[in-house]
């Protein structure tokens, strides 16, 4: 499967809440420990990640319901990402003052500022790390800790993001501030024309880089 996949089964999932408000009492819980449970020991961000990443057919590094374990088993395996993160990747989050893994989520998009995420137990106003809501959230770039990196199948491989020798600099520019981005599944397609509507996306976000706007 591939991270669209992923997207695809984590988006049908928006507006799903505990029932009741505040009980932790939510079908994610209940697949992942296999019974029905609540109360303030069991949160379920991560339960919900796992329960998407298994309807999908994707392996992650570890079952677990702690953010934490899952970051320390993902370094084990060499999945620990902190930089040029994609759609698909398991994002852990650091909430000021709270502990040092916080929140987790599925990236979405990334944009210029931080990422897109969808992300259970949160919610639209309220508590972002026990919210009782499947909602899509942005987030910045400081409150990432790192991303764990699915093993997804060999389509997601055989992407147009590897610039040739004379333009690695550039492009890689482009991509640090946020100018060059690619699709939904992370491919920034190099070496494929641009279209004059991706141009002039690709202008604004330089203006807006630069201060012009």
């Amino acid at each position: 499967m591939t991270a669209e996949n992923v997207l695809s089964i984590a988006r049908r999932e928006l507006g799903t809440r505990e029932e009741p408000a505040n009980s932790n009492r939510v079908k994610y819980n209940t697949w992942y420990y296999g019974r029905e449970v609540s109360g303030k020991a069991f949160p379920w961000c991560m339960a919900f990640v796992q329960w998407v990443f298994a309807n999908a057919g994707v392996s992650l590094p570890m079952r677990t319901a702690s953010c934490g374990v899952l970051m320390e088993a993902a370094k084990k395996s060499g999945q620990w990402v902190t930089k040029d993160y994609r759609p698909g990747d398991v994002v852990i989050y650091d909430f000021p003052g709270g502990a040092a893994t916080d929140h987790t989520g599925i990236i979405e998009k990334v944009t210029l500022t931080g990422v897109v995420a969808i992300e259970g137990n949160t919610s639209e106003a309220g508590s972002q790390s026990n919210g009782g809501m499947v909602c899509r959230k942005a987030r910045p770039y400081s409150q990432i800790v790192g991303v764990v990196r699915p093993n997804y199948q060999k389509e997601d491989k055989r992407m147009d993001n590897t610039p040739s020798p004379a333009h690695k600099e550039g492009v890689d520019w482009a991509k640090k501030n946020g100018i060059l981005t690619g699709d939904a599944a992370g491919d920034l397609k190099l070496s494929q024309p641009v279209t004059r509507q991706q141009l002039c996306s690709m202008l604004y976000r330089f203006a807006k880089k630069t201060g012009k706007i």
